[in-house]
Protein backbone atom coordinates (compact mmCIF):
# COMPACT_ATOMS: atom_id res chain seq x y z
CA UNK A 1 0.00 0.00 0.00
CA UNK A 2 1.38 3.47 -0.66
CA UNK A 3 0.94 6.44 1.62
CA UNK A 4 1.85 9.93 1.98
CA UNK A 5 3.14 11.00 5.57
CA UNK A 6 0.83 13.47 7.45
CA UNK A 7 3.71 14.15 9.89
CA UNK A 8 6.84 13.09 10.96
CA UNK A 9 6.33 9.56 12.24
CA UNK A 10 9.50 7.88 14.13
CA UNK A 11 11.39 5.09 12.82
CA UNK A 12 9.12 5.39 9.30
CA UNK A 13 9.55 8.89 7.35
CA UNK A 14 9.13 12.66 7.48
CA UNK A 15 6.00 14.73 6.46
CA UNK A 16 5.07 14.41 3.09
CA UNK A 17 7.42 11.07 2.19
CA UNK A 18 6.04 8.47 -0.23
CA UNK A 19 6.20 5.48 1.08
CA UNK A 20 4.94 1.58 1.32
CA UNK A 21 3.70 0.00 3.79
CA UNK A 22 1.51 -3.29 4.38
CA UNK A 23 -1.95 -3.19 3.91
CA UNK A 24 -2.94 -3.47 8.02
CA UNK A 25 -0.28 -1.24 9.26
CA UNK A 26 -1.71 1.08 6.82
CA UNK A 27 -4.90 0.97 7.14
CA UNK A 28 -5.05 -0.08 10.37
CA UNK A 29 -3.03 2.07 12.25
CA UNK A 30 -1.46 4.76 9.85
CA UNK A 31 -4.51 6.09 8.81
CA UNK A 32 -6.93 6.33 11.25
CA UNK A 33 -4.60 7.83 13.37
CA UNK A 34 -4.39 10.78 10.74
CA UNK A 35 -0.46 9.96 10.26
CA UNK A 36 -1.15 9.84 6.55
CA UNK A 37 -3.82 9.24 3.52
CA UNK A 38 -3.67 7.12 0.45
CA UNK A 39 -1.49 8.22 -2.15
CA UNK A 40 -3.71 7.82 -4.88
CA UNK A 41 -2.63 9.76 -8.25
CA UNK A 42 -4.40 12.91 -7.07
CA UNK A 43 -3.34 13.19 -3.76
CA UNK A 44 0.59 12.76 -4.85
CA UNK A 45 0.04 15.47 -8.02
CA UNK A 46 -1.42 17.90 -5.18
CA UNK A 47 1.43 17.33 -2.78
CA UNK A 48 4.07 17.95 -5.55
CA UNK A 49 2.41 20.94 -6.04
CA UNK A 50 2.66 22.02 -2.50
CA UNK A 51 5.90 20.94 -2.32
CA UNK A 52 6.66 23.48 -4.96
CA UNK A 53 4.80 26.23 -3.29
CA UNK A 54 6.47 25.80 -0.17
CA UNK A 55 10.32 25.62 -1.75
CA UNK A 56 8.98 29.20 -3.28
CA UNK A 57 8.04 30.47 -0.43
CA UNK A 58 10.83 29.27 1.75
CA UNK A 59 13.51 31.04 -1.21
CA UNK A 60 11.34 34.51 -0.82
CA UNK A 61 11.95 33.82 3.78
CA UNK A 62 15.73 32.94 2.85
CA UNK A 63 16.19 36.28 0.74
CA UNK A 64 14.38 38.19 3.01
CA UNK A 65 16.18 37.02 5.69
CA UNK A 66 19.82 37.56 3.74
CA UNK A 67 18.97 41.27 3.03
CA UNK A 68 18.28 41.92 7.35
CA UNK A 69 21.26 39.87 8.00
CA UNK A 70 23.26 42.79 5.74
CA UNK A 71 21.44 45.19 7.83
CA UNK A 72 22.18 43.83 11.22
CA UNK A 73 25.66 42.80 10.19
CA UNK A 74 28.55 45.23 12.59
CA UNK A 75 25.74 46.03 14.56
CA UNK A 76 26.64 46.88 18.18
CA UNK A 77 23.65 47.50 21.32
CA UNK A 78 24.49 49.22 24.46
CA UNK A 79 21.95 48.44 26.97
CA UNK A 80 21.87 50.05 30.41
CA UNK A 81 20.68 48.56 33.60
CA UNK A 82 20.65 48.97 37.30
CA UNK A 83 23.87 47.06 38.96
CA UNK A 84 25.15 46.57 42.67
CA UNK A 85 28.89 47.62 43.58
CA UNK A 86 30.57 44.48 41.95
CA UNK A 87 28.98 45.27 38.76
CA UNK A 88 26.48 42.57 39.29
CA UNK A 89 23.28 43.20 37.25
CA UNK A 90 19.51 43.25 39.32
CA UNK A 91 18.01 40.27 37.67
CA UNK A 92 19.61 39.80 34.14
CA UNK A 93 18.98 41.17 30.89
CA UNK A 94 16.19 39.83 28.34
CA UNK A 95 15.95 38.88 24.61
CA UNK A 96 13.44 41.80 24.81
CA UNK A 97 15.51 44.50 25.57
CA UNK A 98 17.64 43.54 23.20
CA UNK A 99 14.91 43.81 20.87
CA UNK A 100 14.09 46.95 22.13
CA UNK A 101 16.90 48.72 21.38
CA UNK A 102 17.34 47.60 18.01
CA UNK A 103 13.73 48.77 17.28
CA UNK A 104 15.24 51.73 18.36
CA UNK A 105 17.63 51.72 15.82
CA UNK A 106 15.28 51.15 13.31
CA UNK A 107 15.97 46.85 13.05
CA UNK A 108 12.76 44.95 13.92
CA UNK A 109 13.64 41.84 14.96
CA UNK A 110 11.31 39.02 17.09
CA UNK A 111 12.95 38.34 20.18
CA UNK A 112 12.36 34.98 20.03
CA UNK A 113 15.19 34.58 17.41
CA UNK A 114 17.46 36.09 19.65
CA UNK A 115 19.28 33.85 21.81
CA UNK A 116 22.71 34.52 24.09
CA UNK A 117 25.79 32.46 23.98
CA UNK A 118 25.96 32.99 27.84
CA UNK A 119 23.88 34.40 30.63
CA UNK A 120 24.17 37.68 31.06
CA UNK A 121 24.37 38.56 34.20
CA UNK A 122 27.71 40.87 34.77
CA UNK A 123 28.36 44.26 33.22
CA UNK A 124 30.28 43.67 30.18
CA UNK A 125 30.50 42.94 26.22
CA UNK A 126 28.94 39.83 25.12
CA UNK A 127 27.84 37.72 21.88
CA UNK A 128 24.50 37.35 21.09
CA UNK A 129 22.95 35.44 17.86
CA UNK A 130 20.07 36.36 15.97
CA UNK A 131 18.71 33.56 13.68
CA UNK A 132 16.35 34.77 10.88
CA UNK A 133 16.19 31.75 9.07
CA UNK A 134 17.52 28.09 8.92
CA UNK A 135 20.40 28.72 7.20
CA UNK A 136 21.00 32.90 7.91
CA UNK A 137 22.26 34.07 11.44
CA UNK A 138 23.75 37.06 12.51
CA UNK A 139 26.42 37.74 15.73
CA UNK A 140 26.00 41.00 17.02
CA UNK A 141 28.03 42.64 20.05
CA UNK A 142 25.78 43.38 23.16
CA UNK A 143 27.20 45.66 26.00
CA UNK A 144 25.77 45.98 29.67
CA UNK A 145 26.65 49.36 30.97
CA UNK A 146 25.29 50.02 34.96
CA UNK A 147 23.47 53.12 34.86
Amino acid sequence: MKIILTQDVKKLGFKDDILTVKDGFGRNFLIPQGMAKLATPSAVKQLEEEIKQKAFKQEKLKLDAEASSKQLEGVSVTIKTKTGNSGKIFGAVTTLQVANVLKDKGITVDRRKIVFNDDIKVIGQYKATINLHREVSVEIDVEVVGE
